[in-house]
């Protein structure tokens, strides 16, 4: 099957894996995107892996690997050890995709409890690391069959979580890797605004880089935390039909993830929430995904 809906637990973040995972299965849907901090809470990556496939679930992704814009050799070598662990995590638990946030400026990093030089605004020195830290990790993801994919944030996330705001960013940066091992996320929260949205989605298609969507709603007035700005589809600004025609054009068809940081949602009902993301990606984005693949709706079938 095509497009299945996928539960990324940002969304549900007062539920432990377990949980998560049977809220999932009960609202009827077969993958699940954790989050790394759930496997370590829940004893580690191998029991993680037995929850998700006793739950009947399928790993989509794992979130996150990254932050590799450290300055310092110490900062440089943590966020290596740190991922080369998430790569391993991520074939445990059967997530081929591991989204790479790739980190901010150091002089923001205190931001968010991590140490970096204040004085340091170099973003093209920040991105340069970036690339540089790939070339390293780049092997063992292949050796585990594990796909790092870069995820372009909104600009205001720019200083403190992503020195790639486009993805056209990201794809200049995974061309110097092989396809299996570099990829890109479409994130519509954070690159519906981009111009060139539409070409380099095709792009990412042609170059085989296209390996996960995942979907929430652009809400404002911005939150007084920017985070917290996603909403539930429809209840925003983003053009999902758009963005899902061209998606789909460009040859994905892999699971798609509801991810939303918001506080109301967050702290609801996850039975509430799940119900809701259901329905909202059933009549806003589902019908545009599956016209635009040629597949014929389920409910049309007979």
């Amino acid at each position: 099957m095509s497009f299945e809906l996928s539960l990324n637990t940002g969304t549900t973040p007062n539920l432990s894996l377990e949980q998560a995972v049977e809220a999932a299965a009960t609202a009827g849907l077969t993958h699940i995107g954790p989050w790394r901090h759930l496997l370590d809470e829940a004893g580690g990556a191998q029991r993680s892996a037995t929850i998700i496939a006793e739950g009947g679930l399928q790993a989509s992704t794992l979130c996150r690997g990254g932050f590799l814009t450290a300055a310092s050799e110490q900062g440089q070598q943590e966020a290596l050890k740190s991922n080369r662990k998430a790569i391993e995590e991520a074939a445990t638990i059967g997530a081929n995709n591991l989204i790479m946030v790739v980190g901010g400026l150091p002089s923001a990093a205190h931001i968010l409890g991590g140490t970096g030089d204040p004085a340091d605004k170099n973003i093209v020195a920040a991105r340069d690391r970036v690339a540089r830290a790939l070339d390293q990790l780049v092997p063992l993801a292949l050796e585990h069959g594990i796909c790092l994919v870069l995820e372009a944030l909104h600009p205001m996330y720019a200083v403190d979580r992503a020195v790639l705001s486009t993805l056209g960013q990201a794809l200049d940066l995974a061309t110097a890797h092989p396809a299996e091992a570099v990829g890109v996320v479409v994130d519509t929260f954070h690159v519906f605004w981009d111009p060139q949205l539409h070409q380099q989605i095709q792009r990412a298609g042609h170059e085989r880089r296209l390996v996960s969507y995942q979907i929430c709603d652009f809400n404002l007035p911005i939150a007084s935390n920017a985070l917290q700005s996603r909403g539930m589809m429809g209840d925003g600004h983003i053009d999902f039909e758009t963005i899902s025609r061209w998606v789909a054009t460009a040859g994905y068809r892999g699971p798609v993830e509801v991810e939303i940081f918001n506080d109301q949602i967050n702290s609801q009902d996850a039975h509430l929430t799940l119900n809701t993301m259901g329905e909202r990606y059933e009549s806003l984005v589902l019908p545009h995904l599956e016209q635009a693949a040629g597949i014929q709706p389920a409910s049309a079938i007979n």
